[in-house]
């Protein structure tokens, strides 16, 4: 995965590999990323497996997910990888309705909430349901970000961050992977 990131920064634009680099947040490598309140408690990676296991249901194997989702579904939502900017199916959607976990069915967001941040990934300044969003530290890659996931199966959406629009001031940076979207009036 480090080497595909490092791939993609060398091969890309000096517009892209500046939005890639502004997609992390300013902060320490001691602190804890922001959340919504700043006073949020986030479980660490090596509690996350714990928190998550909770939630899913015990009976579905990861045979089972690798039966029900896509490859690139598995890859993104069980397997915490994060798939191309610009490159993605919902990044430019701007059809009406409501996008809900791609694993589980969880309503997600609201394509009110949904805003072209730059980034070429789906973004979000609210979830539609914030009990169907878990939060967890994610230090990987040399950075402190705030992983998001579904709160229902465990499935990773993406992270968020502090520099949304209001009047939240968030920005849920989602992969398109992870979602499914219900366009309004289908049904």
């Amino acid at each position: 995965m480090k080497k595909l990131i490092t791939i993609l920064v060398l091969a890309a634009t000096p517009f892209l590999a500046h939005t890639l680099m502004s997609e992390q947040p300013k902060v320490n490598s001691s602190e804890e990323p922001p959340c919504e309140d700043n006073a949020c408690s986030l479980p660490s990676a090596d509690g996350l497996a714990e928190e998550i296991s909770s939630k899913i249901d015990a009976n579905r194997s990861e045979a089972e997910w690798k039966k029900i989702l896509t490859p690139e579904q598995y890859r993104v939502l069980r397997q915490h990888g994060t798939e191309r900017p610009f490159k993605n199916e919902y990044w430019n959607n701007k059809k009406e309705g409501d996008y809900h976990c791609a694993g589980c069915g969880a309503s997600l967001f609201e394509s009110s909430a949904k805003y072209n941040s730059g980034t070429g990934w789906p973004s979000f300044y609210d979830a539609a349901d914030i009990s169907n969003i878990g939060k967890t530290v994610d230090k990987s890659h040399g950075m402190v970000r705030t992983e998001v996931h579904c709160a229902k199966c465990g499935g990773h959406l993406g992270h968020i961050f502090p520099d949304g629009p209001k009047p939240t001031g968030l920005r849920y940076c989602i992969n398109s992977a992870s979602l499914r979207f219900e366009e309004k009036g289908e049904n």
